[in-house]
């Protein structure tokens, strides 16, 4: 990877903030976006803005066809059968909710159990949690090992005859650590259960495979893989779409409304009801289109090469804790910390002095952040445009930090 050729393409990274050159170590919350990206939408706006599937006019037949593109270039980028099991929604939150609020509701029963994580961001815990209380079935984590990684044995110890549904996210945000999905599916499937992935933090990381990794559900959002804000998608399997209820319900999902009662299209646009994301659409195209010119590959390879470097630079910082896994192959690009002392917001804050953009709070994992015995840590997370300099830097912003807080008490 030409990372130099790459930064060139973000806008946003050539800039100062408070008089320093900004290094942005949040990627996790949300990526930046290349000029691609950028003029795609521009140019959706600019020369062929119009709603799709509906008009006959040029304008509705360039936005059905660009629209319609962006779905194949999804299917490709993961790898399913078909178009039939991509459905646009706003992100992975919305994915999460339509899987537990739709296939949940109508499959779950008193004595039936949901089995998931105590890593799961609060978008993969909180839908099973109502739908838990709406079906009567039961909700069970996985518990974690010392370093926050997760035992197959503690899976199989875990997962019953009664588990209906084991939902995980392929990757922590905020452990980093990589999760086993594709052998804890095949855990699930052996005790009847569907598997649902959390993929928002591994699909803008590595390759993804949802035939070979044999879920039945995969989220994501566009905006955590260099596209716009407010799209993503749910994948899953043909035959479990087909048998699910839409969770929206209005124009464009119809076959036929009758006075008393409706038929709805097939998939995948039964779910997408009213006007679409279709900018949105387009831009993730577009940023599909971007991160297969780097190669997957090559960003993972990225990834874990800036990890161990942040781990060895950071680990030489005196009081300072590193959550997760030390080994970075059992890891993405993300490392989660605390400094002896010095509350995260108050260390985020002093980055931001220097022009270093890292995250600081409970992370949406409030369950992890109690079994980690915080209330809080900080988190740098690396991207493709990130360089080792950027850890340089973030290292001698944490010095700086130290520092300060030493005079200051």
């Amino acid at each position: 990877m030409n990372i130099q050729d790459i930064r060139s393409q973000f806008p946003i990274l050539h800039q100062e903030v408070n008089d320093h050159p900004l290094v942005y170590l949040d990627s996790s919350a949300t990526s930046q976006k290349p000029v691609r990206v950028i003029e795609t939408i521009e140019k959706y706006y600019k020369e062929y803005n119009s709603n799709v599937h509906r008009g006959v006019h040029t304008l509705g037949t360039r936005a059905t066809d660009a629209y319609e593109g962006a779905r194949e270039k999804v299917r490709k980028f993961i790898n399913a059968k078909s178009i039939q099991e991509v459905i646009f929604t706003r992100g992975t939150t919305t994915s999460l909710n339509w899987v537990a609020a739709s296939y949940a509701t109508a499959n779950l029963k008193q004595g039936d159990e949901i089995v998931i994580t105590y890593m799961e961001h609060h978008s993969n815990i909180i839908p099973w949690q109502q739908a838990a209380k709406r079906t009567g079935a039961t909700l069970k984590y996985i518990p974690l090992q010392e370093d926050g990684t997760i035992s197959l044995d503690d899976v199989r110890a875990t997962v019953t005859a009664n588990t209906k549904i084991v939902s995980v996210m392929q990757v922590s945000n905020v452990l980093g650590v990589i999760n086993p999905v594709k052998e804890i599916a095949q855990i699930a499937h052996e005790n009847g259960a569907v598997m649902v992935v959390d993929g928002a933090q591994s699909a803008p990381h590595m390759k993804i495979d949802v035939q070979d990794l044999d879920c039945d559900f995969l989220a994501f959002s566009g905006h955590k893989m260099c596209g716009p804000t407010g799209i993503g998608v749910l994948y899953g399997k043909k035959h479990l779409l087909e048998n699910m209820e839409p969770v929206e319900f209005g124009g464009e999902m119809i076959d036929f409304v009758e006075l008393y009662d409706s038929t709805w299209k097939e998939l995948p646009w039964k779910f997408e009801g009213g006007t679409p994301i279709i900018a949105g659409a387009i831009g993730l195209g577009a940023a599909i289109d971007f991160l297969n010119e780097v190669g997957m590959e090559k960003i993972a390879e990225h990834d874990h090469k800036l990890a161990a470097y942040a781990l060895e630079r950071m680990a030489g910082i005196e009081g300072i804790s590193i959550y997760g896994p030390l080994d970075p192959a059992k890891r993405t690009g993300m490392v989660t910390f605390n400094l002896d002392d010095v509350h995260p917001h108050d260390v985020a804050t002093v980055l931001d002095a220097e022009g270093i953009a890292v995250r600081a709070g409970h992370h949406c994992a409030q369950p992890l952040m109690k079994w980690l015995q915080v209330s809080a840590t900080a988190r740098a997370s690396f991207y493709l445009y990130n360089t080792e300099e950027d850890i340089d830097k973030l290292v001698e912003g944490l010095v700086k930090t130290k520092e300060y807080f030493s005079d200051v008490f």
